[in-house]
Parts: C-alpha cells; sequence; structure tokens
C-alpha cells in the first residue's frame, strides 16, 4: 500500500497535468531559499564581520589564512542552517499548493469518486503556519542530537518521518472530513502513515530532489488516504458522497 502509494505519487510529478504545479512549487520554494540565504548571510556579515575584522590585525602576517579557513567554516555554518530550514520551507509551501496537487489526484486517479472540498484560505494558511511551528520544534530536536553517534541520522527520519506524515495526511483527510474527524482517521491507522511519513523523510534527504518533497508529500498522502478509506467500513463512506 505504502509502496504503491508512493510510486503512484513519483508519477504525478512529472505528468502534464501537474506540470504548471511543479513549477509553482519549484520556483516558490527556489525564491523562498534564496531569500533565506541573503536574510542569514546578512546577519552573519552585520554580527560575526566586525568581531573578526577587529581580531584579525593582531595577528602575525603569516596567520592571514585564519580569515579564509573561517570564511570556508562560516560558509558551511550556514549551508547547514538552509538544510535545516528546508523542512519547514517545503512544510509552508505545501500548504498553499496541497488542493491544487489533490484536485490533479482525484480528477485522474479518483474520478468516480465525489471530489474532495479545498480548505478555506484562512484555514490552510492558519494550518501551514501550525505546521510550520512544529517543524521547527521538531528539527531542533533532531538538531540537538546531531552529535550524539548512531543516533542523529535515526532521528533526522524518525522527527521528520512522524511530522511530515501526520501533517500531510490530515492535509488530504480534510478535503473529506473535519478536522477532528481527519485527527482520529490518523491516529486510528498511525503505523501506517508513520511508515509513508519515512518515505516522504527518505524523499526530503535526497539533494535537489527534496525541492519537490510538497508535491510528492501531497499526491502521495492523497493515495494513501484513499487506500485507507477503501479498506475501512467506518470512513468508506466519506469518499463516495
Amino acid at each position: 500500500m505504502i509502496l504503491d502509494a508512493a510510486r503512484l505519487a513519483a508519477v504525478n510529478l512529472f505528468s502534464p497535468e501537474t506540470r504548471n504545479v511543479f513549477w509553482k512549487v519549484l520556483g516558490m520554494t527556489l525564491i523562498v531559499l534564496a531569500g533565506l540565504w541573503l536574510a542569514l548571510r546578512s546577519a552573519f556579515i552585520a554580527l560575526a564581520l566586525p568581531s573578526l575584522q577587529t581580531f584579525l590585525p593582531d595577528l602575525p602576517d603569516w596567520a592571514g589564512w585564519l580569515g579564509f579557513v573561517f570564511a570556508a567554516v562560516a560558509g558551511l555554518g550556514l549551508a547547514l542552517a538552509l538544510a535545516l530550514l528546508l523542512s519547514p520551507v517545503t512544510a509552508l509551501i505545501a500548504g498553499l499548493f496541497l488542493d491544487d496537487v489533490a484536485e490533479v489526484v482525484e480528477k485522474r486517479d479518483y474520478a468516480g469518486d465525489a471530489p474532495g472540498k479545498a480548505m478555506p484560505l484562512g484555514a490552510a494558511l492558519a494550518s501551514s503556519l501550525k505546521f510550520l511551528g512544529v517543524v521547527i520544534v521538531g528539527n531542533l530536536i533532531a538538531l540537538a542530537l546531531l552529535f550524539v553517534p548512531g543516533v542523529n541520522l535515526i532521528a533526522f527520519f524518525v522527527v521528520n518521518g512522524y511530522l511530515l506524515g501526520r501533517e500531510f495526511f490530515e492535509f488530504a483527510a480534510m478535503r473529506f472530513r473535519s478536522p477532528a474527524e481527519a485527527r482520529l482517521f490518523r491516529v486510528k491507522h498511525a503505523p501506517t502513515i508513520f511508515l509513508g511519513g519515512l518515505v516522504i523523510a527518505a524523499f526530503l534527504a535526497v539533494p535537489v530532489l527534496n525541492l519537490l518533497t510538497p508535491l510528492f508529500a501531497a499526491g502521495m498522502m492523497v493515495h494513501l488516504h484513499k487506500q485507507l478509506s477503501r479498506k475501512d467500513p467506518l470512513f468508506s463512506d466519506r469518499l463516495l458522497r
């Protein structure tokens, strides 16, 4: 079930029907990441560079290479900070484009079912912001475990697998259900949804490809929600109304 949902979501990434959404998601993600990079770089220059310039003149001439080393380390730190922000950024963008992706998947693969209902703009923004906060907290926990051998990689997948699986599934479920019912349905199928979240976390860990995480995760969870609903007699009727 999970692998089938992931396969269908991967096919959906490059289908003609989702091409417009594809470019929207990719373009907005790159713009946001570029803005974050400039903001982090400006903050570093404003806060750290004056201290460095004060310190370096006191060094002997042969130690000028320390400035180059410091710049390289700083660049690596900025890149790491940007990588840690990638998950929250994709989470925020997902809230803006999930309904577009879900509509394409539902029309193409589930034409016989009743169409889902897009969340109101205010509710979608509020949900995206809530998810943004949850993901930031989760990644701070993972960062705290970064230097614990044998735990850091596991922490990345567990934290992001749980958060991404939970929130993307509820986004998909709320096209057919109330928020309370969507949460109840998620809790009932929590192990399956967590495994699906691990697949999304693995997708997120692939450089460059991870920029398409919102598109992939949205499509995958739409498929997973449909499949779980069909197998659950207490929830399946919603798809046919």
